[in-house]
């Protein structure tokens, strides 16, 4: 059982209340100054006129992977901390698919509590919902390879990190059940690690360690005498020497390449080819090991990603030539750089040898596709809701 689906992981608050400590966010007390102020304005007019008992839909206007369990917990809480009951039902298990327009919640409880907690169980919602898709997308194509979630540095701070790492969690956790995909095993920070199982971040050594040291060997040697029991996972980029280095490192340290603890990570960036490589090269490589990969019609986009700059499949494959050749079997590739949804399809065509994948591409890239979106569909019984919108209400309802 994963993380997500424990009642008593240690994800949760040492006090005991079944959530988690960063994203109960905002309190009882600093709520006022997060709602949308329509709300809290039509909030005065239902004390001032007299409540009534009302059911949201929730939903989205796009295909999702559902991943609601952040944001329902948040309002369960802040419904027990205002006295208030509120019947919430969730229509999908999480992971989930849910099409676009479908309803995922449907929120049942007093107008005057519920209505300016919209504003922020809608932004627990959504992101994490495309995420999953996303991540779930990712794993899927690449059922073999590991994936590490490396998305912190690029997230709007420490709330969408969990949410993001949550959402990564939701979608993997389904690609492990759907095609026993190995999915995500990790991510690079200690505060969202339990939605991986895990009790800590993963990671070695960035480019600036490698500047540091002045070398990639010495960054290496370093690395592993400040962390002997470490396994060992060193960027060859840095000098654009990444067959040399890798090499290098891999004959400095036998015993760990022996034994499967050193992996090279190929980060190099979209301006030029890997060593060794060029075009001609990137097509010969994919012609001995992945030809059915080229020889059927590519889109531009997907010959990027097989035989371009950077990170490509040609390049993993040189990689993999280059280290089996030098007698090191056992030494992991571990790619980074720009591998989302259609990167990952594409290195599947190739067959890329990649032993993990790190990733912070699952995060949405169109941001107004996360939207998530609730309407009133029923008041004191009667339902209700806006022209256009009659598709939010339950089935036999008119």
């Amino acid at each position: 059982m994963s993380a997500i689906e424990r009642d008593d992981d240690h994800r949760l608050d040492p006090a005991g209340n079944g959530w988690p400590t960063t994203l109960r966010h905002p309190t009882p007390d600093t709520l006022s100054g997060y709602v949308d102020k329509y709300f809290t304005r039509t909030k005065d007019c239902v004390a001032a006129f007299g409540d009534k008992r009302v059911t949201y839909a929730v939903f989205m206007r796009r295909p999702v992977t559902c991943a609601t369990k952040l944001s329902v917990e948040w309002l369960k809480w802040m419904m027990a901390e205002r006295g208030a009951e509120v019947d919430i039902q969730v229509l999908h298990k999480e992971g989930a698919w849910v099409g676009a327009g479908e309803p995922m919640l449907y929120i049942t409880g007093s107008f005057y509590h519920l209505v300016d907690l919209e504003t922020q169980y809608l932004q627990k919602l959504g992101a994490a919902c495309v995420a999953a898709y996303n991540a779930y997308t990712m794993c899927v194509e690449l059922p073999k390879t590991a994936f590490l979630a490396m998305d912190a540095r690029h997230c709007a701070g420490t709330e969408m990190a969990e949410i993001m790492a949550y959402g990564a969690s939701v979608g993997s956790a389904k690609a492990k059940k759907k095609v026993g995909a190995i999915g995500f095993v990790g991510n690079a920070t200690d505060a969202t690690a339990s939605y991986f199982d895990q009790n800590r971040g993963f990671g070695t050594m960035p480019h600036a360690l490698i500047g540091y040291a002045g070398s990639t060997v010495r960054a290496a040697e370093m690395f592993h005498e400040t962390h002997p029991a470490e396994n060992l996972t060193v960027l060859v980029d840095y000098f654009g020497q990444e067959i040399t280095d890798a090499l290098a490192v891999a004959r400095r340290f036998p015993e760990l390449a022996a034994e499967g603890r050193l992996a090279v990570r190929l980060d190099t960036h979209g301006g030029r080819y890997i060593e060794g490589l060029d075009t001609a090269e990137a097509y010969a490589v994919l012609d001995r090991k992945a030809p059915e990969a080229i020889r059927g019609y590519r889109t531009e986009a997907e010959l990027r990603s097989l035989i371009g700059t950077g990170v490509s499949a040609a390049a993993i494959w040189s990689m993999r030539e280059r280290l089996d050749a030098a007698g090191f079997p056992k030494v992991r590739i571990v790619a980074s750089s720009g591998f989302g949804p259609e990167k990952c399809r594409v290195m599947a065509l190739a067959k890329a040898p990649v032993d993990v994948v790190g990733t912070g591409s699952y995060l949405p890239d169109k941001w107004s596709e996360t939207y998530a979106t609730a309407d009133i569909i029923d008041y004191d019984g009667e339902p209700r809701v806006k022209v256009g919108r009659e598709f939010l209400l339950r089935k036999g309802e008119s």
